[in-house]
């Protein structure tokens, strides 16, 4: 392990943190909040641990390779996450620190579960960081980072490939830092898009920049208690619609950007997502009408939950949680799918599901006929054995490790359906659950204890278990 490598690494970011708080500031500074000392006090913390870390570490071995990569992005996430949360707790907005990490640990991973009572009582400097956390962690905070560094290692793909979701991680162009530039680009350009439309719809400039940094990362914090339920039909189209777009694997972007669209359209991916989008709109709206007497009303709210849940968003419109059992049971399972990988969204990821499906086909073939040799394919393409085992190998460990959540949290006094959606909705980035955890509540009643099980879940969830896990290893430290 090249442990001066991974701390200066460790260093820079926390510079970066430091600069992406004066944003913040400046929005506290326009509104003359007294959050502005907060922030202040905050970033110069921040810079200093930053600073001091690249100074003492500024002569270091730059080799890296893969334990190096997962190194980095477990105590970086946790190490943003623990200074992000400084600016809620020296404001006292959130004034026990474990309330504030986990709003914070909420807020990089995009799972968008909160703590908070009276969301609307929060200073403006303090929403727009919450969300701004958001569209920072969405695309990766080490994405960021390789981003806008003309220093980046070229081996940084070890980076890309322990921080970036889904089973497959590869580049777009020759050089891992050209990659991550390029998708920042589409991210920023889509976020843009979507705030110069809610402005269209009459939604207020700071109100647009917040939802549309929520709906970009696929974390699902707004400004009103209500979510997004009080603003206009038109609004809650825009972002419906931009969750399923942010749910969408990024590289496909790139592709129509090089006009690369038959590889678009044969993409498996992207045809099993949109029809499950689309069929559970179908049945959710059928199911829901009589509540609603409007067919219109009735696939608006479904099609908002449907794009809320399967992007792993976590917006709402209505209390789902009122729904019936059968319109609940489809938004549960799509906690679980989540959208497609590469993209800003939690869950296990459409792909990972259509491998681990195919791989079942061919074992229950095999069986029949022994003698047969069944490869999977996906796009056309044969899918190596190594992503194979990976694919199968994340699954029992994902079943595992939600398995141990939901034990732990049993020791709250709540009941089964509340702790159950509870490691769902934060395991798999997702945000609001059911029951005492639905859309018009939220987690301010669990426990410290459990509040820092789930931040750990938070984070499991959104680095794909390994980084966080690998963390604990004694090997992964040990020196070669």
């Amino acid at each position: 392990m090249n442990r001066k490598m991974v701390f200066f690494t460790l260093g820079q970011l926390l510079l970066i943190e430091a600069a992406l708080m004066v944003l913040p500031l400046i929005v506290s500074l326009i509104y003359r909040e007294t959050t502005v000392f907060a922030f202040l006090i905050t970033l110069a913390a921040t810079a200093l641990v930053g600073g001091a870390l690249m100074f003492f570490l500024r002569k270091h071995n730059k080799t890296m390779y893969a334990r190096e990569g997962f190194a980095i992005v477990a105590i970086s996430w946790v190490a943003l996450s623990l200074f992000g949360a400084l600016p809620f707790f020296l404001s006292r907005e959130i004034p026990n620190y474990i309330d504030a990490f986990f709003e914070t640990v909420s807020g990089f991973t995009t799972t968008g579960a909160s703590i908070l009572t009276n969301i609307e009582a929060l200073s403006h400097g303090m929403l727009f960081w919450r969300s701004f956390t958001h569209w920072v962690g969405g695309m990766g905070v080490l994405v960021f980072y390789m981003a806008i560094l003309s220093g980046s290692s070229e081996k940084s793909i070890h980076i890309m490939r322990a921080e970036v979701p889904g089973p497959i991680v590869g580049k777009l162009v020759p050089r891992a830092k050209d990659t991550a530039r390029v998708l920042y680009l589409i991210y920023i350009a889509l976020t843009v898009v979507e705030i110069i439309m809610l402005l269209f719809g009459g939604m207020p400039l700071f109100d647009s920049v917040v939802h549309s940094f929520g709906t970009a990362g696929t974390g699902g914090f707004g400004v009103k208690a209500d979510s997004i339920g009080g603003y206009s039909p038109y609004c809650q189209w825009v972002i419906a619609v931009f969750m399923i777009l942010f749910g969408i694997n990024f590289n496909l972007y790139y592709l129509i950007l090089i006009r690369r669209f038959k590889a678009v359209l044969k993409n498996a991916e992207l045809w099993v997502y949109l029809g499950t989008v689309f069929a559970a709109i179908a049945v959710i709206s059928f199911n829901i009408y009589s509540m609603y007497g409007s067919v219109a009303e009735a696939v608006r709210n479904s099609a908002f939950q449907v794009a809320s849940i399967v992007s792993t968003t976590g917006y709402s419109t209505v209390d789902f949680n009122l729904w019936p059992g059968l319109s609940k049971t489809i938004l549960l399972l799509l906690m679980f799918m989540g959208s497609c990988a590469g993209s800003t969204a939690g869950g296990l990821k459409v792909s990972r599901i259509i491998l681990i499906f195919k791989m079942c086909r061919n074992e229950l073939r095999h069986l029949l006929n022994p003698r047969t040799v069944n490869v999977v394919k996906i796009d056309g393409k044969q899918v190596d054995g190594a992503t194979l085992k990976n694919a199968a190998n994340y699954f029992s460990l994902y079943m595992f490790c939600f398995a141990a959540i939901f034990l732990l949290l049993a020791f709250e006094p709540f009941s089964i359906e509340t702790n159950f959606s509870a490691t769902a909705a934060c395991f798999n980035n997702i945000g609001p659950g059911f029951d005492a955890v639905g859309p018009s509540a939220n987690f301010a009643e669990y426990s410290l204890f459990s509040k820092l099980i789930l931040s750990f879940a938070m984070l499991l969830g959104r680095l794909e278990l390994f980084p966080m896990i690998l963390l604990f290893s004694r090997g992964l430290w040990r020196k070669k």
